[in-house]
């Protein structure tokens, strides 16, 4: 190849340049683009900054209670009479007539005791009686004629008198004996165990040829128990703040383990008018009918009060209650979707919802489950409404 052609092949300085110039733009488009993207990405970071800031809050309006929710509370159901059976004297079960499970009527015979001892002690008042009696007839015939002597002077007036006051002893004596004597026939009827009422045996503790020690404050234990079970009493721990809506004469719904689904009525009887230090509830005293004997004494029984709504108070969501140092509150929002704390007084519990007595209003919009570290004066944002519960939930009280 000659030199002529290898100048003519060789670029020239005018094209180097472009090329380089060209370089050059790219590098700096490159950058400026760069930049560009850097300073978006900086404004969207600060932009979704800003916004994870303010929390987005699911805000439910207080509603008034339109109905009464249901207050379910534990009781124990009693036979409406119980007793237990003691015996009256000592001695050893001779025979037993009835047991656990028996229906009984008044009067009837529910054991025999023998007294061994007793009688000895019937068999000596006796004779006592008889050695009284006859050193009364003595004594009578002696006054009588110690006071035909004195008609005619053979003896003096404190002769007399001193017979006349031995007979008026052993009168007095002769009485004594007799009484005795009535006192240990009268024991002998205990020996005779009868059931004091209608009802039946719910106990049985002894048997044929147990010893039996008298009396209940002594060492002897009770026989039996007798039940009166064709009416039920129900006791009931209502808390305070109820009780004032379970007045006298309410009916209650009682459903038993025993029997799934079915239910009995019992009506409020008393109170004790007393709250127990101790549980902060009241005793309520229920009767239920058991003519046909389906309920047991001494059973557990779950007792369902309807409680009347109380018109002017308000209902939210348990979750929406917020507990610190500065009592119970709700986080509400004001008209500038800022937060305000209200302090709130419960008037029930119903479980997955409250009663507000007071401290908010019907128009508030209260906070449901608010966010830690949440304070006066914050700024929220508020959830769209399908995301939010818009009604409290109606349940059952628990206590």
């Amino acid at each position: 190849m000659s030199d002529n052609q290898q100048l003519s092949a060789a670029p020239s300085p005018q094209r180097l340049r472009l090329v380089g110039i060209i370089a050059v733009i790219v590098v700096v488009a490159v950058v400026i683009l760069g930049i560009a993207t850097r300073i978006s990405d900086a404004k969207q970071l600060k932009t979704w900054t800003d916004a994870q800031s303010v929390p987005t809050v699911n805000v439910v309006s207080p509603e008034s209670s339109a109905t009464g929710a249901p207050l379910e509370l534990p009781g124990r159901i009693e036979a409406y009479a119980r007793a237990p059976i003691y015996a009256r004297i000592d001695g050893y079960l001779k025979s037993w007539n009835v047991d656990i499970g028996t229906q009984v009527k008044s009067g009837q015979l529910l054991a025999t005791i023998e007294t061994p001892d007793l009688d000895q002690q019937l068999l000596q008042a006796r004779a006592d009686l008889a050695s009284a009696q006859a050193n009364e007839s003595l004594a009578s015939t002696t006054a009588k004629r110690w006071q035909s002597m004195l008609k005619s002077d053979s003896v003096s007036k404190q002769e007399v008198d001193e017979k006349t006051g031995d007979f008026t002893a052993k009168q007095a004596m002769a009485n004594a004996a007799r009484a005795n004597v009535e006192r240990i026939n009268a024991m002998k009827n205990y020996t005779r165990i009868v059931a004091p009422f209608d009802g039946v045996i719910t106990a049985r503790n002894t048997d044929v040829g147990a010893l039996i020690n008298a009396g209940s404050g002594g060492n002897g234990q009770a026989l039996f128990e007798v039940s009166d079970v064709r009416k039920l009493r129900v006791y009931v721990q209502v808390p305070q703040s109820y009780v004032p809506s379970i007045p006298t004469g309410a009916v209650a719904t009682l459903t038993v383990p025993e029997y799934p689904g079915r239910t009995f009525n019992a009506k409020v009887e008393s109170s004790a008018q007393a709250v127990s230090a101790a549980s902060g509830s009241t005793l309520v005293q229920l009767a239920v009918d058991n003519a046909d004997g389906k309920l047991m004494p001494g059973s557990f029984a779950n007792v369902r009060f309807d409680i009347a709504a109380d018109k002017a108070a308000l209902r939210v969501p348990a979750s929406a209650l917020v507990f610190d140092d500065n009592g119970t509150r709700l986080a509400t929002i004001g008209a500038d979707d800022r937060v305000k704390f209200k302090t709130i007084t419960i008037l029930h519990d119903y479980g997955k919802s409250v009663e507000i007595a007071s401290g908010i209003a019907a128009g508030d919009r209260v906070i449901d489950s608010p966010p830690d570290g949440l304070n006066d004066g914050d700024h929220v944002r508020i959830a769209p409404s399908d995301a939010s519960s818009n009604a409290p939930a109606k349940d059952h009280a628990k206590a």
